[in-house]
């Protein structure tokens, strides 16, 4: 398998790395001794952002690559069915 990247990659990037940041600043809430709700909150911002992240990537892969190899005559389309039901368990 060819890896490729796409023109939504460094958004995703982004997405990550503000993720990132956020984690960062929970982790020093913590160490802070915050209020559990205010380092809750900020938890499920980090959640967020990283499923969202996660999203974009999966989605970004079924537009891009499994079209592709939907449409490429040497690859079977039985292979690139198999990797659909393979990437959409993480959603």
């Amino acid at each position: 398998m060819v890896h490729v990247t796409h023109k939504t990659h460094p958004d995703i990037v982004k997405r990550l790395k503000r993720a990132e940041g956020h984690l960062r600043n929970v982790i020093g809430m913590m160490e802070a001794d915050r209020p559990c709700m205010e380092v809750v909150q900020q938890l499920h911002a980090v959640e967020r952002a990283v499923a969202a992240a996660k999203k974009a990537l999966v989605h970004d892969h079924i537009d891009h690559c499994l079209a592709h190899a939907v449409e490429d005559e040497g690859r079977a389309p039985q292979l690139a069915i198999d990797e659909f039901k393979e990437i959409t368990k993480y959603l």
